[in-house]
């Protein structure tokens, strides 16, 4: 898969005209935190009847089970949008060329959150805690870093769930969770008490946990460099009793610290669609901009240092398109992507995108530097997507390691 079908640039262009539409003049609110990203997500999930296709696989479900909590058939974890991987890069591609933080709050919520309860959750908790989360009536976060574990995140974790009362007493805290302080339903994992199994090495599993549960504390949003659009806050667990039903999956057995790592996995390649969203847009201002732009009478496009950057600019933006549809392509026919594979794809698109939004400013100049062409927001922006879900550095790491292991076919 080398493009998008006709159906999904058709798609494309429609979803285009909503954001310039529904979310272009919410930008600077947004920005301001004037306005939270939850009522324009309800409205664009309204408008595509993804809300309704929520509602819809769920039911399909219940009529399959006839009401037993039986485990998701395989394909029908993910629901609307999030069912055709191209599509689901489209709405994350056009979303980003405006506002990457507005998709990460989206993906956050729908994604992470949602998708985790869809993949591993029984019948009961899809209908309970994703649904409501799938259609935009509550508000998602998936919290797994801590404030001395991140890029260690399982090994690092200090978190813990105890046994008690028919239940689990959760207690700890959590930093940096997209969502956090407005969210209505969380994914939280915790390590499971294990005997005098050494804490790094006993078992995570992950919980859901409602906003107003006795002990759970949501911090207020943090202040932050871009992602402006995206609340971001803590979690603090004082002692919090979750009853044995809201374990995911409800199979203490299962661990789910591979459910933690393909949601990981599922964050790192998500990203991709987000870099070549920012790029795009980047790379199309800047273009437009040099053909404008005069000095000493002659078009800044005329300069070559300019042209240098521009192909440049060009050559991330075919590499990262590249990325991208073989991600798609690999989701679509079901191939796995080892997670060498899939670190190795976010340490080059993630700086990729930082790389271009910086260039974009440069080429602009001042205009660059003010908030009225956006570049400048892209650019801080595009920069969390080397931190979040794993640093450049420890993405490098992933990479090699599995290189070193035979985990990644070459040749």
């Amino acid at each position: 898969m080398f493009d998008f079908s006709e159906e999904h640039k058709t798609m494309r262009r429609v979803l285009r005209r909503w954001v310039d539409a529904e979310l272009v003049p919410h930008v600077d609110a947004l920005e301001s935190e004037a306005m939270l990203p939850y009522e324009p997500m309800r409205k664009l999930l309204g408008t595509f009847g993804a809300d309704e296709m929520a509602r819809q696989a769920v039911a399909k479900l219940e009529a399959r089970a006839s009401g037993a909590a039986t485990p998701t058939p395989e394909g029908e974890a993910e629901v609307g949008m999030m069912h055709d991987p191209a599509m689901s890069a489209i709405v994350s591609i056009e979303l980003s060329r405006v506002s990457p933080g507005f998709a990460m709050a989206v993906g956050a919520s729908l994604g992470l959150c949602g998708g985790a309860i869809m993949r591993r959750g029984t019948l009961a908790q899809k209908k309970r805690f994703a649904l409501p989360v799938l259609t935009g009536e509550k508000i998602g976060a998936w919290a797994i870093t801590e404030p001395g574990a991140g890029s260690d995140a399982f090994g690092g974790m200090t978190t813990v769930a105890r046994r008690e009362g028919g239940g689990y007493v959760l207690r700890g805290s959590k930093t940096f969770i997209s969502n956090a302080p407005y969210a209505d339903v969380l994914v939280v994992y915790a390590k499971m008490e294990h005997g005098d199994l050494p804490l790094r090495q006993r078992p995570i599993h992950a919980f859901l946990l409602e906003r107003g549960t006795q002990g759970l504390t949501l911090g207020k949003p943090m202040k932050k460099m871009g992602m402006w659009a995206s609340p971001t806050g803590e979690i603090f667990l004082d002692d919090v009793f979750v009853p044995a039903d809201q374990l995911l999956g409800e199979k203490e057995r299962e661990p789910s610290r591979e459910g933690a790592r393909d949601v990981f996995h599922g964050e790192r390649t998500g990203m991709v669609p987000m870099c070549f969203g920012i790029i795009e847009r980047c790379l199309e201002v800047s273009v437009a901009y040099s053909n404008a732009r005069k000095t000493w009478d002659k078009p800044l496009g005329e300069y070559q240092l300019v042209q240098a950057k521009l192909a440049k600019m060009f050559v991330h933006y075919q590499n990262v398109k590249n990325l991208l549809f073989k991600s798609i392509w690999m989701a679509k026919h079901k191939v796995p992507l080892t997670i060498g594979e899939a670190s190795a794809m976010k340490a080059y698109c993630a700086p990729a995108a930082t790389e271009v939004a910086m260039e974009a400013v440069q080429i602009l100049g001042g205009n660059g530097y003010m908030r009225e062409y956006r570049v400048e927001q892209l650019a801080r922006d595009a920069k969390l997507l080397q931190i979040g879900g794993g640093a450049d550095d420890i993405q490098l790491v992933t990479c090699a390691r599995a290189l070193l292991r035979g985990e990644i076919a070459f040749g």
